[in-house]
């Protein structure tokens, strides 16, 4: 197996596509596998050109990829440019199957295996999926809650394309074939595995506390308080930066688990706050919350994101399957990089530090995919990692 990451910065398509592709062939010294590609918005008039170009240098090659604002390749998160990365494979032992999927195709969450493993042109479970989705016109998380359903023990990740700012803009590519709604599935089994990391870049604040009162996405009662004056409290308690953070970067984490003792950074799904509902006191969360399940309140600054970035690194790097990563891919939602950090690079630098020069492609998201506690979310504001090695690897993550 060996991973190469490759980006190209030309403002004509054809010639960043050529270099990008020069620059992997030589590097891995024949025709990939596969070829993961990320293109950056300003060449978002000529991206459906991007797949007969693609084609002319990778005849063989399975080929996915999508339109993003920008990308990350070569140890760069790429800013305001023109670029194109390639995230290209050797995979000996892998195969490699390709799906896109408009609404009409997803077969029904309950329908049989079968019909979804046609659906995705798979014959057996996949070791890993990457999963990339049109904004605007397809329901991302029924698929999946479907996937989860029929490939339980499938590691899930990708994200949204960025580079639409409207419907029926073509935004996704497979193979020789650009699409402009739906989402692409790449199934990989045999002799590969994938580790997922997902930081969701929270710290909490206050104590975690009981949902005791839930509709769907409406939370009614906390501990017993309407959750309008446990807000009131809460923020008497507060520091000034923590107020300021409160006011502006509020998140509601769910806790994966109810029975835990004591509940840390990382036991939470973070979900999105959107709204006080000025009658009942209730607080609009973007997701279903459980009733009686325990939930805490969130912030969310670059100092809190660094840590939580950090912390889960380092948990990967001192289990034994981090010595065998060969490649990764990082897909990151666009509120972070320069925007949350006020310089460039941070997630990515991190994750060379904390693991060596692995190679590293992706691009910045409006929407991440990755799971949390087993069950895969579309996340917003998280890196999300796929961390590629050989499956004979002892498997401990």
């Amino acid at each position: 197996m060996q991973w190469v990451s490759v980006s190209a910065t030309d403002s004509v398509i054809e010639t960043a596509i050529g270099n990008a592709a020069g620059k992997l062939l030589s590097r891995l010294g024949r025709e990939p596998d596969l070829v993961i590609v990320f293109i950056a918005t300003e060449h978002r008039p000529h991206f459906t050109s991007a797949p007969a170009l693609l084609r002319n240098h990778f005849t063989s090659a399975t080929t996915v990829g999508c339109l993003c604002q920008n990308s990350i390749g070569e140890g760069r998160e790429h800013d305001d440019e023109s670029n194109v990365t390639l995230l290209g494979a050797v995979l000996p032992d892998v195969q490699l199957h390709v799906a896109h999927l408009d609404d009409q195709q997803q077969p029904p969450l309950y329908a049989e295996r079968t019909q979804w493993n046609s659906a995705l042109n798979i014959t057996d479970e996949p070791q890993c999926m990457v999963v990339l989705g049109a904004p605007f016109t397809f329901d991302i998380e029924a698929l999946l809650k479907g996937l989860d359903r029929h490939y339980p023990m499938t590691a899930i990740m990708g994200g949204l394309a960025s580079g639409a700012d409207q419907p029926d803009v073509p935004c996704l590519l497979m193979n020789g074939q650009a699409y402009a709604s739906g989402a692409i599935t790449l199934s990989m089994s045999g002799n590969i595995a994938a580790d997922t990391l997902v930081a969701q870049g929270c710290r909490p604040i206050g104590d975690p506390m009981f949902a005791n009162s839930t509709h769907e996405n409406l939370l009614l009662e906390l501990d017993g308080k309407v959750p309008r004056d446990v807000l009131t409290e809460l923020f008497g308690t507060l520091n000034k930066t923590d107020r300021h953070l409160f006011t502006h970067a509020l998140f509601l984490g769910i806790a994966m688990e109810t029975q835990r003792e004591r509940y840390q950074s990382g036991d939470f799904l973070i979900r999105a706050i959107l709204g006080l509902d000025p009658q009942s006191g209730a607080l609009w969360i973007n997701s279903p919350v459980p009733e009686r399940g325990v939930v805490q309140l969130h912030v969310r600054d670059a100092q809190a994101s660094a840590a939580d970035l950090e912390a889960l690194l380092t948990r990967y790097r001192a289990s034994p399957n981090s010595m065998q990563a060969q490649g990764a891919l990082l897909m990151s939602c666009t509120g972070r990089g320069a925007n949350l950090y006020d310089k460039p690079n941070h997630d990515s630098n991190a994750f060379r530090k904390a693991l060596g020069d692995i190679p590293l492609g992706g691009c910045f998201c409006n929407g991440e995919i990755g799971p949390v506690r087993g069950t895969t979310y579309l996340h917003s504001f998280t890196s999300v990692f796929g961390v590629f090695r050989e499956k004979q690897a002892r498997d401990t993550h």
